[in-house]
């Protein structure tokens, strides 16, 4: 196992890399100059000039490029060029928000998708697989944001039961950390369930014919544990798949969501800085979030091996 999580981090290392690289290049060689951002309309060539020599940016690609490696290897991700803020200190005050709603939508949804996609493959062709695959579809057809306002519109203002908009750190109480994360995290799991419910669905009538559960039932062991113990186990490698995809996707692309309810998050300061072409903000959000799918990747492949230590080999 050892052996194996080694060769994982090693292959993690040029991959990081190259992203950097495209990164970079790709930020510098689009249409665009954040000096004139930062000057404003009204700027003179001079003022503009001044403002990319400050910045670093009359410098050569490459020396730009180790520069920047330089400084990234030190845990400096750079300063903010609109707000003059270390990108660090940005991002540290964003990622509560992004990961309290992450977790509790992977949560939530986990815990309401898997059991529906089990019953469903076990009651195949019956009412019951039927209503799990409309409600599935039903998630992936209606868009986060109309689900967002129905349940603002009855839960927050007609009935008053929780707040409409905004976040609260859990340091200030869970009560009103919790409240304020009920109808995002409601509102997002939509479509999450719609698709784990599914995926879970697939896996399971592929192995719910196999030889290993047919023994199992004529033990007499409880359909139950047939379904959960020994064929869900089986039945879990794609699963487990769209779970870490979509717990990296929500951390990264919460941006509609994390709008309608108003809550500071990663996904907003990302498009603020692309909009302000911030080349810090925006080279340090996608390092982060690159890093996040390598490492939520790694975890993946940990898990499948738990679960099947043929993978390893």
């Amino acid at each position: 196992m050892l052996g194996y999580l080694l060769r994982r981090v090693l292959a993690a290392i040029p991959v990081m890399g190259m992203v950097a690289l495209v990164v970079f290049l790709l930020l510098r060689l689009t249409p665009g100059d954040p000096a004139a951002v930062l000057a404003g309309d009204t700027a003179t060539p001079a003022q503009l000039e001044r403002i990319r020599a400050s910045l670093g940016l009359n410098e050569p690609l490459y020396i730009q490029f180790f520069t920047w490696i330089s400084k990234l290897l030190h845990g400096d991700l750079g300063v903010s060029l609109i707000s003059n803020v270390p990108v660090l200190k940005m991002v540290g005050q964003r990622v509560e928000p992004s990961i309290s709603l992450a977790v509790s939508t992977i949560i939530l949804s986990v815990i309401v998708a898997v059991p529906l996609g089990v019953i469903a493959a076990w009651k195949q062709g019956t009412w019951i697989d039927r209503f799990v695959m409309a409600l599935s579809v039903l998630g992936f057809s209606v868009p986060v944001f109309v689900i967002g306002y129905v349940l603002m519109q009855v839960f927050a203002i007609e009935l008053r039961w929780l707040p409409v908009q905004g976040f609260r750190s859990l340091a200030d109480g869970f009560g009103p950390f919790f409240q304020r994360l009920v109808l995002p995290t409601v509102s997002l799991s939509f479509i999450y369930v719609a698709l784990i419910a599914r995926m879970t669905r697939a896996s399971m009538l592929d192995v719910l014919g196999e030889d290993y559960v047919r023994t199992a039932r004529a033990k007499g062991i409880g359909e139950i544990a047939v379904l959960f113990r020994h064929a869900l186990r089986n039945a879990a490698v794609p699963v487990i798949t769209v779970i870490g995809t979509g717990f990296a996707l929500l951390i990264s692309g919460v941006v509609v969501t994390e709008s309608v309810f108003n809550i500071p998050g990663i996904g907003r300061l990302t498009v603020d800085a692309v909009l302000a072409r911030d080349y810090p903000v925006i080279q340090a959000m996608i390092l982060l979030t690159s890093l996040l799918y390598v490492t939520i990747n790694l975890v993946i492949d940990v898990a499948y091996t738990l679960l099947d230590p043929r993978i390893r080999y």
